[in-house]
This record gives structure tokens, C-alpha cells and sequence, in this order.
């Protein structure tokens, strides 16, 4: 099956070159998608549904590596033109691939095409041809913003926030664990982090209730690998800390749903079952991807809190890992500075002098206060992004008196 998919890629990169060289209705065009369309056909009679990720210069085909497509130069090329995933359904017609296939040209070629001309020029495509950034599954080219192309994308973060959702739900039917749409979710991220000519700060504003867990691991990859950059860390531990700020919370996709969303305050019998989150991300984790050990480590202890409280109890004391004290301070800003059923919103600056009180007790010093002097330095760099995309600059918060958090728990701070 895989050197069918082999040959379906190279047919298919064989044909966008000769679209490059001749006109539409050209002999020589008109042969090369042919001979594209029925590798494709010939591919589908093994799999129905073939599907691709192109991720810097490995292709994965379902969810298997093709090491003879190891630093295939067209990997890339796809990857920049916004066909990160490729997945083809049973149905596909001639005219719908030529179409596609001429959509990847424009965008390869945008500089020399108008866009918007081409897509307007056509009839709405059918969804038998998805496409789109790593994780995003089942979007259709309309359905993706034409700002696409360009890096301004993540100041959306929308289709970032759809490929958590996506990732939670994979995890939750039982299939593996997505890392490479892990990856994929924290380098679109950090592309938005620095779009602009100095770093900024995107987060996500909660829009509704029940997808606080998905803005939540969002916001908390993002405020992680700030702290990383800020502590000067080296980029693989960027992403390595924002992959681990990303899956801290996936232990909740075993969390009932009416635990999870409930309003008010937790039962004893519920909080019990909510606080069994970070071990079973742990476990999760691990189950499905043994390179993802600091990702792991930081699901099971991002609860663990200094003075001995917190949760899940260590029948041995010991020190965590740095990465899990900077992925908790992140977790509890962010849980605070989010408005909840229960409360509102903590102001920036109340949250930042909570943190400061609590150093030595609830948070480590060296990660706690580099984020607070983070916050206080960058804090005009924090963009909240609502769903119409757009961006609101935090200014300076008068520091208001501290006051302490509501109880951890559901309906409660940092659960």
C-alpha cells in the first residue's frame, strides 16, 4: 500500500510542475492529470480514504512515516502552500482533483496570482478533497480563512483551538495519541507569537463554557513558551515546554462530561474524580507516545503544589520537574484571567500579585517570579483574540488589593 502511495504523490507533484509549464487544455497537461488521477484510483482500491500529513520533510501516510519520502523537497513546498493534511474521500471526480491540483499552483504561485480572483472564478468545490494545517480534520478550502497563506493566521488562533478539539477527541475514541498534530498546533502557535516585529503574546477568549479545556491547553502552550523564551531556554525546549503546556489537562477527556461542565461547585465524590485528571494524562501519554516523557511528567505533577498540598498525593516527597513548575503558574494564570459560570475574571495584575504572595509556599521562585516579571514587562504584548478576530491590547491594570483564589476544584481556580 505505501509504494502505491509512493507513486501517488510523485504523479501528483509530476502533474502540478506541467500545469506550471502549459495552458489549460494542453495535450500535455491533460495526460499528466490523467495519469495522476488514476494513480490515485489504483491507491484507492487498497484504501478508500487515503490521507496525508506533510510535516518540514517527512510525509506521513495515515499515521506510518514513509522513510523513501524522506526529505522529499515537495513535503515543504505543500507544507508553505497551507496543504499541511491531505485527505482524499471515496468519491473524488476527475474535474475535482484537476481542480485541487490547480488550487496548490495558485497557492505555490501566490505572489504572481490573485487569489481571490481564482477562488471566485469557480463553483464552489465539494468535501471530498480536505485540506488544511496539521490537526485541523475535515475543513474544506472555504471554510478556511484566506489569511491562510500568510503567518497573520495564528492572531486567529481559530484553527489552532479546532485541532485541540480534533486532538482531545482522538484521544477520547482510543486512537494514538496525534504527535505530530501536537507539534504541528505548537509551531503554528509560536508562528503567531512572532509575526509581528517583536513577540507578542496571543490568547485565547473563552467563548463558551464547555470549550474551556481546549481555550485552556491553548493559552497554557502559549503563556509556557513565552516563560520558556523569556528564561532564554534553547527553541527545542520552547516547543518541548509547549507541547507539555498543551497536553497538561488531556487526562480531562476521561472526565464525565457533566463533571467537566458543570456550573457550580463540585461534590466530594466529583472532585475525587476530576482530581484523577493528571494521572490519567500521564498515563494516556505515555500509552501512546514514549517520546512525549517531559509531556507526561508535567500531566502528572502540574497539580503537585510546593507546601505539600495539591494533588495526586506523593507518598515520597521529592522536587518536580522545572517544566511542570512553569506549566503550573501558567495553568493558574490563565484559569484565573478567564471568566468562569461561577466568577469573573481575575484582572492581570491581581493574579501576578497572588502568584508573588505565594512564592516559596504555592510556587517555585525561579519560574514564578520570571513570569511575573515577564507579565509586568511584556504585558502590552498580551492580546486577547475574540471570535471576530479582533485583537485587543491589555493595557496596565492598577494593581487592586489581593484576595485568594476560589477553592481548587471544579468551580474552582485551576482544576
Amino acid at each position: 500500500m505505501s509504494a502505491e502511495a509512493v507513486r501517488f504523490l510523485h504523479s501528483m507533484a509530476q502533474s502540478i510542475s506541467t500545469m506550471a509549464l502549459y495552458r489549460d487544455g494542453h495535450p500535455a497537461r491533460e495526460r499528466t492529470v490523467d495519469q495522476s488521477y488514476e494513480a490515485l484510483q489504483r491507491l484507492r482500491e487498497l484504501d478508500v480514504t487515503p490521507r496525508f500529513s506533510f510535516l518540514g520533510g517527512e510525509v506521513v501516510y495515515q499515521n506510518q512515516g514513509l522513510n523513501e519520502m524522506k526529505d522529499w523537497d515537495w513535503a515543504a513546498r505543500l507544507a508553505g502552500a497551507g496543504v499541511e493534511r491531505l485527505e482524499m474521500s471515496s468519491d473524488v471526480l476527475r474535474e475535482e482533483y484537476e481542480e485541487f491540483l490547480e488550487m496548490v499552483l495558485a497557492r505555490l504561485t501566490f505572489a504572481a496570482v490573485d487569489l481571490t480572483d481564482t477562488a471566485t472564478a469557480r463553483p464552489e468545490r465539494r468535501s471530498s478533497i480536505k485540506f488544511g494545517t496539521i490537526g485541523v480534520k475535515g475543513m474544506t478550502p472555504e471554510q478556511r480563512p484566506d489569511a491562510s497563506i500568510t503567518a497573520t493566521l495564528g492572531y486567529t488562533l481559530q484553527e489552532e483551538a479546532e485541532a485541540v478539539r480534533w486532538l482531545h477527541q482522538e484521544v477520547e475514541d482510543g486512537a494514538t495519541l496525534p504527535l505530530l498534530e501536537a507539534e504541528a498546533i505548537v509551531r503554528s502557535l509560536s508562528v503567531a507569537m512572532h509575526s509581528d516585529s517583536q513577540m507578542i503574546i496571543p490568547l485565547l477568549q473563552l467563548k463558551e463554557f464547555d470549550q474551556y479545556t481546549t481555550t485552556h491547553s491553548t493559552n497554557v502552550a502559549v503563556l509556557a513558551m513565552a516563560l520558556a523564551e523569556y528564561l532564554e531556554l534553547g527553541p527545542k525546549d520552547v516547543r518541548n515546554y509547549g507541547v507539555a503546556g498543551l497536553l497538561h489537562d488531556l487526562g480531562k477527556v476521561r472526565v464525565p462530561k457533566e463533571i467537566l461542565v458543570k456550573p457550580g461547585k463540585l461534590t466530594e465524590q466529583e472532585r475525587d474524580v476530576m482530581r484523577l485528571h493528571p494521572e490519567d494524562g500521564a498515563r494516556i501519554i505515555l500509552q501512546r507516545e514514549m517520546r512525549l516523557d517531559l509531556a507526561a511528567t508535567v500531566a502528572y505533577e502540574h497539580h503537585i503544589v510546593l507546601n505539600g498540598t495539591g494533588y495526586p498525593h506523593l507518598h515520597y516527597p521529592r522536587k518536580c520537574h522545572h517544566a511542570s513548575h512553569l506549566v503550573h503558574i501558567c495553568d493558574f494564570y490563565d484559569a484565573l484571567r478567564t471568566n468562569r459560570p461561577y466568577r469573573a475574571a481575575w484582572e492581570s495584575e491581581k493574579v501576578l500579585t497572588y502568584i508573588e504572595n505565594g512564592i516559596g509556599r504555592e510556587f517555585e521562585e525561579t519560574a514564578a517570579s520570571a513570569f511575573i516579571k515577564m507579565m509586568r514587562e511584556w504585558g502590552a504584548r498580551s492580546v486577547v483574540v475574540d471570535e471576530q478576530t479582533e485583537i485587543k491590547v491589555e493595557g496596565s491594570a492598577t494593581p487592586p488589593a489581593p484576595e485568594p483564589p476560589p477553592q481548587t476544584g471544579s468551580g474552582a481556580g485551576t482544576v
